[in-house]
Parts: C-alpha cells; structure tokens; sequence
C-alpha cells in the first residue's frame, strides 16, 4: 500500500477518534485530501466531513504525549492573548495528530495578487501590522522558563543565520571561495551588523512574518508557521513583512507602512529611538533578513532539489544592494556582494 494511502486512512481513523470524544461535532467522514505542505516535514490534510471541513497535521510522533512541541504551547498562548492563530479541536502527540481548524487555501500573497489599487494594497498590509503588533504586544514576563522566551536573536543566532547562507549559497550553490580575503572582509561587516540588532530591546518575535504565513479566512487574516517564535527585535517581524522577497510593495506604501509600525508601536516601545535611528536599524535587519532568506532559498534547493525558490535570489541581492547603497558605511561589503553576485 502506497504511503499517501495508508496516510489517509490513518488520518481517517485518527478524525473518528476525535468524533467519539466530541472534540468535534460532526460524524461521518466523506472525503479526505493530501495538501501540498510548506517547507517542514510536516503534512497536511482536508478531511471534508457532512457539514465542514478540517486540517490534519501529521508530525513526527512524542514519546511523551505531555511534553507539548512549541507549536502547540505557542497556539495557547497566542490565541489566550488574542492573536489570531488557528484552532486546535483535538491532538494525540503520541502519533504526531493534530486536528486543525481548516482556514482554507487563500494565503495573503494570493489575496494580495487580487488587489487594484495602492489604496487597497496598504490596507491589506496594514492590518498584518496589527496582527504582528498585537504579537508584539505579548507580555513576555507571564512565560518566563518557556521554550520561545529563553530563546533569542542574540548575536550568535543572528550570525549563525548569516553562517547558513555562506555555506549553503556562496559555497553549496555558486561555489564561492569563501576564504576569500574579500568574503571575510564581509562577514566581519555582517558580524557587526549582527552585533548592533542583537543589542536592541526585545519582544516575541514571529522569525518568518510574511505573504505565505498569514491566511485569510471570512475576511480575516490568521497567522500560522510560528512555532519557532523566539525573543528578538520587533524590526525582524517588520523587515520579514515589508521586505518579503515573495512580493515586491511599491516603494510609497513600504514608506507609509514602516511610519505607520512606528508611530504605532515602535516610538512607545523604545522611545529612546529617533524615527532616524528606528529606520537605520531597519536598513540593518532588511540586510540580515533578506540576506539569511538567500540561504534559506539556496538550502531547499541543496537538500530537496526544489527549484521554486531560486528565483527569488536575485531580487534579494537586488533588494540588499540598494539598501547597502544607502549607508556609505556599507560601500564595501555592497561592492563584495556585488561582484559575488554578477560574477556567477
């Protein structure tokens, strides 16, 4: 028997189970649907049932059926803190099962491809600001000794973002010496960079807030893939955002989006922060962002042979570049990355 139909009737009987505990109303089970998963090991199900529908995530199983992965901590918390985040009906972590509310298959970026106008654009964008403020917002200090508290964009993880895409992009996918006196020459920049955001007040922090990670559900925008939520600089959900290598916003709403973070959140959070300092440390996390999201795009391809996100390689160094070009500190590590990057 093929996996994907051994899956199903897993799944199948898994639902029945949450049927006879009243995880859910419904009875009879019509049809069952494999969905194309993200870039986890995750996968994922529709179970059409009678009257509604619901997801299935089958994950790897826990021994211990108490000690809850951080998706599932993660969604308590956020959804008792008011963050839209999908609902959980039922889970038997023993067998990785977990039974989803079904948000359907409209993700923002396929929202946003619809729009008309500018108008409508920002709109959009702005109420994923307030669902990432309200993240933002979260007092941390009520889940001190929890998982996504202890962990945080310090200069290590940050640099080790950097770390990745040396050894899966300049040295996996376009064979860069990366001994190279001029790739040194960068990092030691990139070190600093790290160094500087590191430093800065921190909050929980979504790590991978954009296009393909925020639903649409009767209207509504829901987020989703945050299990990796960690302590960090609020400016790396924003640049995730604003700086998405998925979708390119016209250059007066990313404008108008990042004074509107600002005078909403950011200049109370921090208000040791000019609007100046708030938009260099911006320039300095859409470098670091984008420049991991490159490794990011290089390491699915090296270890799954997918080629759908190299594409989006070029208009992240583009993206890079003309940031670096902003700040003549920057200068050289934009003239390194430009030659790696016309040069293959």
């Amino acid at each position: 028997m093929k996996q994907d139909v051994s899956e199903k009737i897993l799944v199948e009987e898994l639902f029945k189970k949450s049927v006879s505990k009243r995880s859910v109303d419904q009875t009879k089970v019509v049809n069952v649907d494999k969905l194309t998963g993200d870039a986890s090991t995750r996968r994922y199900y529709r179970i059409h049932s009678e009257s509604d529908t619901f997801v299935v995530c089958l994950d790897e199983p826990l021994k211990d059926d108490k000690a809850e992965p951080n998706f599932v901590k993660l969604q308590r918390v956020l959804h008792q803190e008011g963050v839209r985040v999908p609902l959980i009906f039922d889970k038997d972590l023993s067998v990785g099962y977990l039974l989803e509310e079904d948000l359907g298959d409209q993700t923002f970026i396929k929202e946003i491809a619809k729009i008309k106008t500018a108008e409508e654009e920002y709109k959009f964008y702005k109420e994923a600001i307030d669902l990432i403020i309200a993240f933002h917002k979260i007092d941390t200090s009520k889940y001190v000794g929890e998982t996504f508290t202890e962990l945080a964009f310090d200069t290590t993880k940050l640099f080790q973002e950097m770390e990745f895409t040396k050894k899966y992009f300049l040295s996996k996918l376009i064979a860069v010496n990366v001994e190279d006196p001029a790739v040194l020459k960068l990092y030691a920049k990139l070190l600093e960079i790290c160094e500087t955001l590191s430093n800065e007040k921190r909050v929980l922090v979504h790590r991978d807030y954009h296009s393909r990670n925020l639903m649409f559900k009767n209207g509504e925008q829901v987020v989703i893939d945050f299990q990796d939520a960690r302590m960090g600089t609020p400016l790396y959900d924003l640049v995730s955002l604003l700086e998405d290598c998925y979708y390119d916003l016209t250059t007066e709403n990313r404008n108008l989006l990042k004074k509107y973070y600002y005078d909403t959140f950011f200049k109370t959070f921090d208000p040791s922060k000019s609007y100046d300092d708030y938009m260099r440390l911006y320039d300095l996390m859409s470098i670091q962002r984008v420049y991991k999201a490159i490794g990011s795009f290089a390491y699915i391809y090296a270890d799954r042979k997918d080629i759908r996100y190299l594409k989006y390689i070029g208009f992240a160094f583009e993206k890079i570049r003309k940031i670096m070009s902003n700040h003549p500190d920057l200068i050289d590590a934009k003239k390194v990355l430009a030659g790696i990057y016309y040069a293959t």
